[in-house]
């Protein structure tokens, strides 16, 4: 008997504890079980709204005409009467070859014309004899002929030293190297001294500087939309904006678009002509276009404060009839102002989470904000 008393006090001893223990968890549990707060969070209704559409791109300034300035004859470049950097006009002198050679070249054509005259008139005086003489059968015909053959070889040759005086004025002209156009002048790439001829390269380059061409790409997508608003309504504005971020004061005009969509990045280039009368814009600069639609688009915008990204792609919180915060991914377009353009995902009323982003939890309540 007493034996078995032990054994009952004994498991007692070992048991009471665990179970006490049990006991207590499980009413601290009922007790104290975690209760779930919904987050306030602010709402927006999604709604269309009418806008003009922009497409931005970078974007390079080009000069129009980038003329690399060469020597065309040979000789000793003498002078040079430029600054480099400056502003040059068109038909400006830039150097001046030695030009001895080709002046005395052009006198000794001009020497040779003066003699061709000299014999030309003697030769016409005696064709002038001749016709009287023939007429009276003083002389044979074929003296005759032999008359107004020489002169007429004498008319020849007038020509043709005529032709090569052209041609040595105008390698004589050559030496005065000139400005094809008006524009800005770069540095001096062969210094005075040097021996050039038409194969030294350029002597300096010239970039014009009015108009200007900026040259950009846009999505083929984008171009497609561009195409089908140009042919209800025309030419688009396109809006530069300079690398400080300040906007250029004269529009442009976009005016040409390339044959083909590039393969690696499904881009295609247009061009834009800008007007440049204070020579702001730089050949080789980097800038900002805007290209606005003409024609108004109704489009579906909620502000970039709803919309949240994941490897999955950019997504907002969208609400039940219960308030529940369910994912909804979204494919968002162009920015607009501080919103994003949605191009599917979403429709018109749906009622769509803006500030408090961060403390909503998927499928679970939220209290909207008053």
């Amino acid at each position: 008997m007493r034996k078995k008393i032990f054994y009952i006090t004994l498991t007692l001893i070992i048991v009471l504890p665990i179970l006490i223990r049990l006991v207590t968890m499980l009413v601290f549990k009922i007790r104290y079980k975690p209760v779930f707060i919904p987050p306030e969070v602010k709402v927006e209704t999604v709604k269309d709204k009418v806008i003009y559409k922009t497409y931005e791109s970078s974007a390079r300034v080009e000069s129009v005409y980038q003329i690399n300035v060469v020597a065309r004859v040979s000789g000793t470049l003498q002078k040079s009467y430029f600054k480099e950097g400056a502003f040059v006009k068109e038909g400006q002198t830039l150097f001046l070859i030695e030009p001895s050679e080709y002046q005395n070249a052009s006198d000794a054509s001009s020497a040779d014309i003066a003699n061709i005259r000299a014999k030309l008139a003697y030769a016409n005086k005696q064709l002038a004899r001749a016709q009287e003489l023939v007429k009276q059968d003083y002389i044979a015909k074929s003296k005759y002929d032999e008359i107004l053959s020489q002169r007429d070889s004498l008319l020849a040759q007038l020509r043709s030293a005529n032709s090569e005086h052209k041609d040595r004025q105008r390698y004589l002209s050559y030496t005065n190297v000139k400005a094809p156009v008006s524009g800005r002048v770069g540095t001096i790439d062969v210094t005075v001294g040097n021996y050039v001829t038409p194969s030294s390269g350029e002597l300096t380059t010239i970039y014009s500087t009015n108009p200007m061409y900026v040259t950009f790409s846009i999505s083929a997508e984008d171009f497609t939309s561009l195409e089908e608003d140009e042919k209800k309504s025309g030419k688009h504005k396109v809006v530069l904006y300079l690398p400080d971020g300040r906007k250029y004061p004269y529009d442009g005009e976009q005016d040409y678009f390339d044959n083909k969509v590039d393969k690696s990045s499904g881009s295609i280039k247009l061009r834009a002509t800008f007007k440049n009368p204070d020579n702001v814009l730089i050949h080789g600069e980097y800038v900002k276009v805007k290209i606005y639609a003409n024609n108004p688009q109704n489009h579906l915008v909620i502000p970039m404060t709803a919309v949240e990204s994941s490897p999955g792609g950019s997504y907002v919180y969208k609400l039940d009839k219960h308030n529940i915060a369910q994912i909804v991914y979204v494919k968002i377009g162009e920015p607009y102002g501080k919103n994003w353009i949605i191009k599917s995902g979403l429709k018109a009323g749906d009622r769509i989470i803006t500030e408090g982003v961060t403390r909503v939890t998927p499928n679970k309540p939220v209290r909207i904000s008053k």
